[in-house]
């Protein structure tokens, strides 16, 4: 029986994926940096030490990984500040859907819990959420199913009623590690053929999440989620 639902941030609430990936693209040409869309595609879901590691696993151990950093944090910043923090669609209707009929609702992102507070709060979403648990209030990040198992603890939810709505490989991975439900809405990447065996289900938007968990309202029957082929 489904009875929570956690959720991403970035990529799944939020279209800062899409921010953030133009943004390291910038600095990394200011830089003369190559390969900057490897990075880019693999630390999408890390946290901010795991992304760290990465980088001096690409760029060396003396590449200086704060510059890179404060300068993309900078231009990321000032674009939402200009432009404003870009919501996806169908989050107000699934979250409203959700909190109406009694799901618990949790939040797990690898961002820093200042950064998470301040976007949920800006959106005017944080009282949705009975749980948040970020990238710094755990040891291990996405893949590795930390983040998730606190997530369902703080929710007090065995992890097979929960739900996880995820963009990435790496949070999707680490749902399924935790022993949840994975669903993915793609963000910047689509699914390849060992990461479909992990889902179960895959929708194009919050509003098709919000639609499956209506039509399953109406039919009153039981959400059943199918993996994918």
């Amino acid at each position: 029986m489904i009875e929570s639902v956690v959720f991403d941030m970035d990529g799944v609430l939020f279209d800062t994926e899409r921010v953030c990936s133009d943004v390291w693209c910038q600095v990394g040409t200011e830089l003369g940096l190559k390969d900057i869309e490897i990075a880019v595609t693999a630390c999408v879901g890390l946290n901010s030490k795991d992304t760290r590691d990465f980088f001096l696993k690409l760029y060396g151990k003396d590449f200086d990984y704060e510059n890179f950093r404060n300068r993309s944090s900078e231009l990321f910043h000032t674009i939402l500040v200009t432009e404003g923090l870009p919501v996806k669609p169908g989050v107000f209707e699934l979250l409203n859907f959700l909190q109406e009929n009694n799901y618990k609702i949790a939040l797990a992102s690898s961002t820093n819990k200042a950064n998470v507070v301040k976007y949920l709060d800006r959106a005017g979403i944080t009282h949705y959420f009975q749980a948040i648990v970020t990238g710094d209030m755990v040891v291990h990040g996405k893949p590795d199913p930390e983040i998730y198992l606190k997530a369902c603890r703080e929710l007090d939810s065995l992890p097979d009623n929960c739900i996880a709505i995820e963009d990435s490989p790496n949070g999707l991975k680490s749902a399924y590690q935790a022993g949840m439900k994975p669903i993915m809405v793609p963000d910047l990447i689509q699914p390849d053929e060992e990461l479909k065996k992990l889902l179960y289900g895959k929708f194009e938007s919050l509003l098709e999440v919000r639609n499956y968990f209506q039509n399953c309202k109406e039919k009153n029957s039981s959400l059943t989620f199918y993996k994918t082929e």
